[in-house]
């Protein structure tokens, strides 16, 4: 009898071993605390924030929402002495860093809303996640959407003594 191991014990082996060492190239995307600022009757447009995290290299590369017939990634900064906004086909979601989409900075721009966003509604959102192999993943969001003023960043609070 031959203690040799047969052949297709071995390729078992190295089938199993092979998934066991295989890293997902698509990443799990973690959404924090996502809102959206609300509208007066005759406003057409407002803008999604939240954070992102992703536990591998990613982008954000496209959004939906059923609440607005056009969405789309927007950057502002600074041009010069004016706030300019743009938009951008992409996000980089670095692996494990958070990404602020806040006022003032990236965030989700939805236009031409049908209907108006008031405070205490849900939005739904759907991101469109480009994995660093090239898939695409989506990531269902609800926002809740605020007052008219949106919310006030911790930075922004005055201390009063």
């Amino acid at each position: 009898m031959s203690m040799r191991p047969s052949s297709l014990w071995l390729q078992t082996l190295a089938l199993a071993s092979g998934m066991l060492l295989a890293v997902p190239a698509w990443a799990d995307v973690k959404v924090d605390g996502p809102w959206v600022r609300g509208t007066t009757a005759s406003q057409t447009a407002t803008g999604a924030f939240m954070t992102l995290i992703s536990s591998g290299d990613a982008a954000l590369v496209a959004a939906t929402s059923p609440d607005a017939g056009i969405v789309e990634i927007h950057e502002m900064r600074m041009d010069g002495s004016s706030m300019r906004m743009r938009h951008v086909d992409k996000l980089a979601l670095p692996a494990g860093k958070r990404v602020d989409l806040k006022p003032g900075g990236y965030h989700i721009m939805l236009m031409d809303l049908r209907r108006q966003m008031q405070a205490g509604t849900k939005v739904p959102l759907l991101l469109k996640i480009r994995n660093r192999d090239g898939t695409l993943s989506d990531v269902a969001v609800t926002a809740e959407v605020t007052s008219v003023a949106g919310k006030i960043s911790a930075s922004s609070n005055h201390h009063r003594h």
